[in-house]
C-alpha cells in the first residue's frame, strides 16, 4: 500500500469475486447515497483489526462495523492468498468508488505498519505457525525476534566485561562531524525542507528519507555517541532470518554508551552500528567491521560532500559562485564559527533565524563556540 493508504496509480490486480461480494455487503451497510467507502482489513490467525468508512451524502464520514458475514469472506480470502511467494497478506485496503468501482490493494509487510495496525510479536509468531514464510521484511522480523538484545540499560553497561575496542577513523573527528551536522541542518531549515538533519542542544538528529538514520548524543568531557540504523540492513536481515549471530555493537564500550544515548532503534531491533567518541577519538566494537553508514548519517564526510549538499539546496544547478560560498560556509563550521551574515550570503533571507539557532544549539555560531582551539585536530 501506498504512504496514503490508496491502491497504486499503476494499478493493482482486478478485484476477485471474492472482493466484489465484501464490496457489495459494505455498500448496503452504509448510508444511501454515498459517495465511497474505504475499507481496510488487518488480520492474523490470532488478532483482527477492521476499519470501514463511508461518505454520505453530504461528504461526512460515516463509520460501519462489519458484521460476521463480512469478516468471515475476508478470512476466507486472506486465507486464499497464501499460496503467493509472499505469504498470505497482512493488510487489505478495499475501495468503493461513488459510481460502484471497486479497487483492492495488499500488504505484504516491506514497509512498517502504521502503529495502529501493529499486533503484539506473539500474534505473527501464532500466524507464523499456521503460514510460515521463507523470509520476513527485516523491520517485522525486528518486531518478532529482537527480544531486547540490542538494548543496554545503564546497570548492563556498568557491569560489562572490559575488553578492548577498536579506534576507527571512518568519521571526522568529533568537533568536524558536529559542525557539518550543524550547518546541514541550517542549511535544510534556511530553504524551509522539512527533511534534512536537526539539531537540539546536545543532540544531533537525522532520519533520512529512506528510513535509515541515526543520532548524535553531546555528552560533557568532550564525550560523544553516534549511532542508528541501515535500512534493510544485510546483517541484521541475516540475523533475523537466517539465525546468524547479533553483532555485539557494544563491545568495549564505556557504561556512558547505554539505552539513554543510544538511538530509539535499539529498542526495536534495528540498530546498525555504534561509534562512541572519548579521550579525542572514535572507537567501535573491534568484531564489528565498519559497515557501510552513509544512507544513515548526514552528508559529513568531508568539507566538500557537505557543500555540495548546501549548494544543492540553494539551486537545482549551482553556478561556481554559490557552490564557493556554500564550501566557504561549512569551512566555517569547521572552524566553528560560523556568522548570520554567511547564512545570509548563502541563502539570502529565507528562514534564517531559525537556521541560526541550529547553529547556536551545535555551539558552532559567533561569537561563542564550545568547540575550543585546544579541541580540535591539527
Amino acid at each position: 500500500m501506498t504512504a496514503t493508504e490508496d491502491p497504486t496509480e499503476a494499478g493493482p490486480p482486478a478485484p476477485d469475486a471474492a472482493s466484489r461480494r465484501i464490496a457489495a455487503l459494505l455498500t448496503g451497510l452504509g448510508p444511501e447515497p454515498n459517495r465511497g467507502i474505504h475499507a481496510i482489513f488487518v488480520l492474523t490467525v490470532a488478532a483482527e483489526l477492521a476499519s470501514v468508512v463511508a461518505t454520505d451524502e453530504q461528504g461526512h464520514p460515516v463509520q460501519i462495523l462489519p458484521p460476521e458475514e463480512v469478516m468471515a469472506l475476508v478470512r476466507v480470502h486472506r486465507e486464499a492468498s497464501a499460496g503467493r511467494s509472499e505469504g498470505p497478506w497482512w493488510r487489505y485496503l478495499l475501495v468503493v468508488s461513488e459510481s460502484g468501482e471497486v479497487r483492492t490493494d495488499y500488504d505484504f509487510g516491506e514497509q512498517p505498519f502504521p502503529d495502529e495496525h501493529l499486533f503484539p510479536a506473539e500474534v505473527y509468531r501464532a500466524d507464523l505457525e499456521v503460514f510460515p514464510r521463507r523470509r520476513l521484511p527485516v523491520w517485522l522480523a525486528a518486531h518478532i525476534g529482537h527480544a531486547d538484545r540490542q538494548s543496554r540499560p545503564a546497570e548492563m553497561a556498568a557491569r560489562a566485561e572490559p575488553v578492548v575496542a577498536a579506534v576507527t577513523d571512518e568519521l571526522p573527528a568529533l568537533p568536524l562531524l558536529m559542525g557539518r551536522w550543524a550547518v546541514l541542518s541550517a542549511a535544510f531549515v534556511a530553504v524551509g525542507s522539512p527533511w534534512g538533519p536537526r539539531v537540539l542542544p546536545a543532540l544531533g538528529l537525522f532520519e533520512g528519507n529512506e528510513r535509515s538514520g541515526s543520532s548524535l548524543w553531546i555528552l560533557p568531557g568532550d564525550r560523544a555517541v553516534l549511532s542508528g540504523g541501515v535500512w534493510n540492513d544485510p546483517v541484521l536481515d541475516a540475523v533475523y532470518n537466517s539465525e546468524a549471530p547479533m553483532p555485539d555493537l557494544y563491545a568495549g564500550a564505556p557504561a556512558w554508551v547505554a539505552n539513554a544515548t543510544l538511538n530509539p532503534r535499539a529498542g526495536i531491533g534495528l540498530l546498525s552500528f555504534c561509534y562512541w567518541w572519548d579521550d579525542g577519538r572514535w572507537y567501535r566494537a573491534s568484531e564489528h567491521t565498519g559497515a557501510d553508514i552513509t544512507a544513515a548519517v548526514p552528508g559529513v564526510w568531508s568539507e566538500e560532500s557537505a557543500a555540495a549538499i548546501v549548494a544543492a539546496l540553494v539551486a537545482e544547478e549551482p553556478d561556481a559562485h554559490t557552490r564557493e560560498a556554500a564550501l566557504g560556509l561549512v569551512r566555517a563550521a569547521d572552524r566553528g564559527e560560523v556568522g548570520r551574515g554567511l547564512l545570509v550570503e548563502v541563502f539570502g533571507e529565507g528562514a534564517i533565524d531559525d537556521a541560526y539557532l541550529q547553529l547556536t544549539m551545535a555551539g558552532i555560531s559567533t561569537p561563542r563556540s564550545t568547540w575550543t582551539a585546544s579541541s580540535r585536530p591539527v
